[in-house]
């Protein structure tokens, strides 16, 4: 991959960037778009290279930036962001983020957050992320060293949807030397987090490896344009796959059922590939499980044990195969039943019978209460994740085995064919 270069205040990187939006968008644009602009050099080049582009095609901009609160600073980042944004003509608006409780990886729990901000903001448009070709080279080396697949050597996508918010990347080929020679000419504003020095942090650990033994920033990110094409066609091959797994179970709504033989034939990627799509499917997660442990699960369902993987558990059972929601996932989980209920990842349950009543999982209380119920029916480790009808201790129905009062039972997702989820985000 070439590094751009160009003189950026006539046709360099502002056409790239109008092309690589044509290339994104085209030809039929959307008539909004929010800017996630924290302030650094990188976003402040897009902030100024989007509002030209856009009043060329008449496409309405809201720029967003998150003030995670972790530094004082952050403040005065967000108003910079914001008189900028107003010296454009675009409206701006600080998101705040007060979730921290200072457990887990600080840098996954605020990314998650500002995802979720983000996706508040834009009300359905398309997102603007500022990743460059350093960002893209970083994330490669990162899952290498975490022993990732192809799709975790993939790298970053430039057009993502993930929960329902389609992020954008249209400076993912750009150098971030190229952007901060960009706003320094231009004499834009930008601000550096001196957490993009501190050592704790594993990617700016993998910044600092970069340059050496041929490690460069353009071989790493051409690596990632590889491995997105070696995807792309085992993907392919996987989604065909599904085709001759699919096996329906009406006593496990909402579960992935397959064939036990047809999957243990397929090539160990493609089991890895619809395994990650299934456990993703039921747990409506964002990013597929690691590698080994996906791994590590899928040889021990082959092997006749059930297994228990990122909030899903696989079970094996006679000549199929079940990927449901782990019951200790959702142990803790209630709703109240009515046309509101919406249980765990969207069940929806209702019936006039049921209005006002108690929906938890089954359980193995609840399937000691149904264990006359006919046979054959979906092993007892799915069951017992799949949501009931309680008052109180009393198990009032359970749809699945036709126990108790009826009602509509419509789990989520209900009728879409699985596809490939894919980690690109």
């Amino acid at each position: 991959m070439s590094v751009n270069t160009g003189d950026p205040l006539q046709t360099g990187l502002p056409q790239r960037f109008a092309d690589r939006m044509g290339q994104l968008l085209g030809p039929d644009f959307p008539q909004r778009l929010c800017l996630a602009v924290s302030g650094g050099g990188d976003s402040m080049a897009m902030l100024h290279l989007a509002a030209g582009w856009a009043r060329v095609y008449g496409i309405a901009l809201r720029v967003a930036t998150v003030d995670h609160g972790l530094r004082d600073a952050s403040v005065d980042e967000a108003a910079m962001v914001a008189a900028e944004a107003q010296g454009l003509g675009l409206p701006h608006d600080t998101l705040r983020w007060q979730g921290w409780d200072g457990r887990g990886n600080l840098q996954n729990e605020a990314r998650h957050a500002r995802r979720m901000l983000l996706h508040d903001a834009a009300d359905g448009a398309p997102v603007l992320m500022a990743h460059t070709q350093n960002d893209q080279a970083e994330t490669v080396l990162m899952r290498l060293a975490r022993g990732s697949g192809v799709d975790g050597l993939a790298g970053m996508s430039d057009d993502v949807t993930a929960n329902g918010m389609r992020i954008l990347r249209p400076l993912l080929t750009e150098t971030r030397a190229a952007l901060r020679h960009y706003v320094t000419t231009l004499k834009i504003p930008f601000v550096d987090d001196p957490s993009n020095d501190d050592a704790d942090f594993a990617r700016v650990r993998m910044r600092a490896i970069i340059g050496q033994e041929g490690l460069n920033t353009a071989t790493l990110a051409a690596t990632a344009t590889h491995m997105a094409r070696a995807r792309q066609a085992l993907d392919v091959l996987a989604q065909a796959a599904l085709g001759n797994l699919s096996r329906t179970d009406p006593t496990a709504p909402g579960a992935v059922v397959w064939d036990r033989d047809e999957f243990g034939r397929l090539a160990a990627d493609t089991q890895l590939r619809v395994a990650a799509a299934a456990v993703m499917a039921v747990t409506a997660a964002t990013y597929r499980p690691r590698l080994e442990p996906l791994s590590e699960a899928v040889h021990r369902a082959l092997s006749g044990g059930a297994a228990v993987l990122a909030g899903a558990i696989i079970v094996p059972h006679r000549d199929q195969l079940y990927v449901a929601r782990e019951p200790k996932a959702v142990a803790g989980l209630c709703d109240i039943a009515g046309p509101s209920c919406h249980w765990d990842t969207g069940w929806r349950l209702e019936g006039p019978d049921i209005n006002g009543l108690t929906v938890r999982a089954l359980g193995e209380s609840g399937l000691a209460l149904i264990a006359d119920k006919p046979k054959p029916r979906a092993p007892r480790h799915v069951l017992a994740g799949l949501p009931a009808v309680w008052d109180d201790t009393r198990l009032v129905a359970f749809a699945p085995l036709n126990f108790g009062v009826r009602h509509r039972l419509i789990p989520p997702g209900n009728g879409e064919e699985l596809t490939l989820a894919r980690l690109a985000h």
